[in-house]
This record gives structure tokens, C-alpha cells and sequence, in this order.
């Protein structure tokens, strides 16, 4: 699939042949094991290796304001986004939307359920791998009306992204969704997100907002 980038000013068709997700990305490891923990106790399978990734659909993935999903139980999760396309590699910002009803059964299978919304704006990886620990994520969601924060973080709390690119295979062709940050007051769905993603070295900012529309579960 083809997606419409703006990347300096300038509007980029980028090809996308393949789709990762990767999970279990936190350089903190006794973090990881306490939510792999933490999951293995409400019955949701410990991964079968740290990071693990996860190939999904080149299909999900969506510049659109609004998701269709399933059921109450999704929600989203602000991420680093890497492309590699005509031999270049760039830096977005996405979400790995996820149903969290199907994730207790398949992990992998929660992470293709689900629209994956990106930015429409990319930077060049070049420009910034020098100092990625400092960039910043953030996310608010919107709950009856009221938005509150419910991710925030460094990159320093992902594991290096180049060390990401070189285990999953991150060739030509591929995007990546990199890993996320903890959630501020638990995982939980919400009817619209607002994301951002700041460089404070550069001084400059990323953002993504999309709404979250529920069709019902009919049997």
C-alpha cells in the first residue's frame, strides 16, 4: 500500500509492503517481567521471547479520523513509527489500537483486530537518531467529554530503536510500530485520543487525533 506523507514541507508517497508491531519494548526489564506478571495472573500468555514481533496486515493501517472497532473493550496506545522506504528510513507517530477482550486469547490476533491510526507528517530518522532519548510522547483521552492524560514518557524508557530495526528484520518496504509507554491509571477504552510526539532539541512537534466509533457485538 501506498500512504501521503508531509515530510518538510514537502508531500512524500511512501510505499508499505510490510507491517510490524513490535511489543515488550521497555529497557527496563524487571519492569517488563512485572507486567508480563501482572498479565499472566487475569490469564494472558507470557510472550515467547522479549521483544516479540508481531506481523500484521499492511491494510490497518489508516490516516483517517475516525476507527470503526468492535465491542467496548479497545483502546489505543501512542507509539514511535519508523518507515523505510527508497532506501531511506523515517520517524512518525501511530497508534496500536488494540482489542483488549481478544488480547486474553491472542495476542497477536488483538493487535490485527484493530485500525492502527498514523500522523500525516514524518521526519527524517537522520536528524534526530542522535538524540532520540530525549524526545517525548504523550497522550490524552477524551472520557464523557473531558480529556485527561494517560501516557506520557521519554524514548529513553524504549529500547534503542536501532536495536529494534536489527531484531525484527526491518528491511525495505517495512513500517514499525516501536512500543509504548505505561498507562496512567491503567489501560482502559476511551472515544478520542490526541497524541503527540516533541522534539525539544529541534523544538518541533508531531500530532495525531482520531474518535473511536463502537459497532455493536451482534451473535
Amino acid at each position: 500500500m501506498n500512504l501521503a506523507f508531509n515530510l518538510n514541507d514537502t508531500d512524500v508517497s511512501l510505499s508499505i509492503t510490510s507491517v510490524i508491531v513490535a511489543g515488550w519494548t521497555g529497557r527496563n526489564a524487571d519492569a517488563v517481567q512485572h507486567h508480563i506478571d501482572e498479565l499472566a495472573a487475569i490469564g494472558i500468555a507470557p510472550p515467547s521471547k522479549v521483544p516479540l514481533f508481531y506481523r500484521v496486515s499492511d491494510g490497518l493501517l489508516t490516516q483517517t479520523r475516525e476507527i470503526e472497532v468492535l465491542g467496548e473493550a479497545t483502546s489505543g496506545e501512542v507509539e514511535p513509527l519508523l518507515i523505510r522506504s527508497n532506501g531511506k528510513t523515517y520517524f512518525g507517530l501511530a497508534s496500536d489500537h488494540t482489542d483488549r477482550d481478544l488480547e486474553a486469547h491472542s495476542v497477536a490476533a488483538s493487535k490485527q483486530a484493530c485500525a492502527k491510526p498514523v500522523a500525516s507528517e514524518l521526519w527524517n530518522y537522520d536528524s534526530i537518531k542522535d538524540h532520540l532519548d530525549d524526545i517525548k510522547l504523550s497522550c490524552w483521552m477524551e472520557i464523557d467529554d473531558t480529556e485527561v492524560l494517560y501516557q506520557e514518557g521519554t524514548l529513553a524508557s524504549i529500547r534503542p530503536l536501532a536495536e529494534l530495526c536489527d531484531d525484527a528484520g526491518f528491511g525495505e518496504g517495512s513500517a514499525m510500530l516501536c512500543g509504548t509507554l505505561g498507562a496512567i491509571g491503567g489501560v482502559r477504552p476511551a472515544n478520542k485520543y490526541r497524541m503527540t510526539v516533541t522534539d525539544p532539541v529541534l523544538s518541533k512537534t508531531m500530532q495525531l487525533s482520531y474518535s473511536v466509533s463502537t459497532l455493536p457485538i451482534v451473535s
